[in-house]
């Protein structure tokens, strides 16, 4: 009986543990709060996982609340691209919360709360097939991120959530307004019914139409971190707490997938005179933004600063590759986007890890004592830097390999090779000088005697263990990440299903 509301329980399971965690519980509430946030997480992973066996079977999932039918009805819409982000996200939050129950959540209030609540709003984002349910979701999880990004306090994470919230305050003006404008133009916020909507329009209902396409670029480029929408991007990433940072490397992938789910759907190949529309500007923004946060990390002096312009690089690539609007280069590039998101949060942990045992010199790249775990980070760190640049055995050459070999011979494909080939060797250059500077160019006499605890280098090497998975299931997962892309382009499929389709 349950199996027929799984859409909505990776949803549901966040929002009420959430929900027990503000409960007082207590003098000693933290030990309790712990439990519910383990447990909560480890549910959604398991629920996540049966879930995207489910939509493997039956290609699609939809789930209309309260029974009422699209496009008149709220309906979950899990294709085979909501599960796989579902999961990631399931996946990448367990290590996460496992590092940042040692203490971690003691640097401010709700944390745990703040936790579930933001994975309540990414998995609602990724499983809405409405529009304007996508805004309330987005709402939710910036709510949350605003809190998160200011946990432990100081000026330096004030000013970068100002920014943040400035900006995204911003973003939500104009999500509104574009929202408000398709539907005055096309009389749904259904994305399957928009798709069938949008092909009929002509003259000045079109311009409309693209007028709010556009708008919704700059909302999505926002999220996603896009040149020269990223400028928030290092700052607030950079100087919030590891366990944060780690958990927001999901979050400029939930700005590319509204990017890939909005101008696929609905202003993709099948939209007349609004198809493709916002692929060009895709493909500019996608290689300035390669070529910016090659850049930020030639520029950067700090260990935390470079991993936050390595999301940028990251995003750079995932946007520039989609743009190509092929079935081979969309798999390749969902391929990199599952690599990218675990080695950047495991990097971002890391980089805690070594800043907290190096004392004074934090994160700093210059020369600083002997860390208590030093070969272990040594090693640790090997790996990241490998995964992270993409050489190969691991999965970041194989991300990258998949997408140049998957470009089609044209112009197009010489540029992106020479700015997937530019950032990289400028990650060989910069990440090897810092892993030397830090590793190797240590300072005399003994070892810091600060060692972190046992659990967090755990947390950090499972993440780094995905890096490895994902290179021995390379072939598998590329298969299931063509099928996405297959499914994706598959237009006429969406309006079909959703709009026939009660609750199951």
């Amino acid at each position: 009986m349950w199996q027929q509301h799984l859409a909505i329980l990776p949803i549901l399971v966040p929002l009420l543990s959430a929900l027990l965690q503000l409960l007082p519980w207590g003098q000693r509430p933290q030990p309790k709060r712990r439990a519910i946030g383990l447990i909560a997480s480890l549910l959604t992973l398991t629920l996540c996982i049966l879930l995207l066996l489910k939509v493997n079977q039956e290609q699609m999932i939809v789930y209309a609340l309260g029974d009422w039918s699209a496009p008149f009805g709220i309906v979950l819409m899990v294709d085979k691209l909501s599960a796989l982000m579902m999961l990631i996200t399931s996946v990448l939050a367990l290590p996460v919360i496992i590092y940042g129950c040692y203490s971690e959540d003691n640097l401010g209030s709700h944390f745990h709360a703040l936790f579930q609540f933001q994975i309540m709003g990414i998995m609602g984002a990724f499983a809405t097939g409405d529009i304007f349910n996508l805004f309330v979701f987005f709402e939710v999880l910036l709510i949350s991120s605003y809190a998160l990004l200011m946990h432990g306090g100081g000026k330096f994470r004030i000013r970068a959530t100002l920014h943040y919230v400035m900006l995204n305050l911003l973003g939500s003006a104009l999500f509104l307004i574009s929202v408000g404008t398709l539907y005055g133009v096309t009389g749904t916020l259904n994305m399957a019914d928009l798709a069938i909507q949008v092909q009929q329009l002509s003259g000045d209902q079109a311009a409309l139409a693209k007028a709010a396409g556009m708008m919704l670029l700059i909302v999505f480029g926002i999220k996603a971190a896009i040149l020269p929408l990223h400028f928030w991007l290092p700052q607030a990433y950079s100087t919030t707490t590891g366990v944060v940072a780690a958990l927001f490397a999901i979050m400029t992938k939930v700005g590319a997938y509204a990017i890939i789910r909005v101008y696929t759907l609905i202003f993709g190949p099948e939209a007349n005179e609004l198809a493709l529309m916002a692929h060009d500007w895709l493909w500019i923004m996608g290689l300035i933004t390669m070529v910016a946060g090659s850049i930020g990390i030639l520029a950067a002096r700090d260990l935390r600063l470079m991993v936050a312009y390595l999301v940028v690089i990251s995003v750079g690539t995932i946007i520039a590759a989609y743009s190509l609007s092929g079935i081979e280069t969309t798999g390749a590039m969902l391929f990199y986007l599952i690599h990218s998101t675990f080695v950047t949060a495991a990097l971002f942990l890391l980089v805690d890890l070594m800043a907290y045992e190096r004392g004074k010199t934090a994160s700093r790249i210059v020369s600083g004592k002997i860390m208590a775990n030093h070969s272990t980070y040594s090693v640790m760190f090997l790996i990241a830097a490998i995964s992270v640049i993409g050489l190969p055995p691991l999965s970041g050459f194989a991300g990258k390999l998949m997408i140049m070999e998957a470009a089609t011979p044209d112009s197009r494909s010489f540029w992106l090779w020479a700015a997937m080939l530019g950032a990289t060797f400028m990650m060989l250059i910069t990440v090897t000088r810092a892993g030397s500077k830090i590793l190797w160019h240590t300072l005399p006499g003994k070892a810091n005697d600060q060692s972190a605890p046992i659990g967090k280098r755990v947390a950090v090497a499972l993440l780094l263990s995905l890096s490895v998975l994902i290179t021995l299931f390379a072939n598998p997962i590329r298969n299931y990440t063509d099928d996405v892309a297959e499914q994706l382009y598959d237009i006429k499929q969406y309006p079909s299903r959703v709009l026939t389709t009660g609750m199951e």
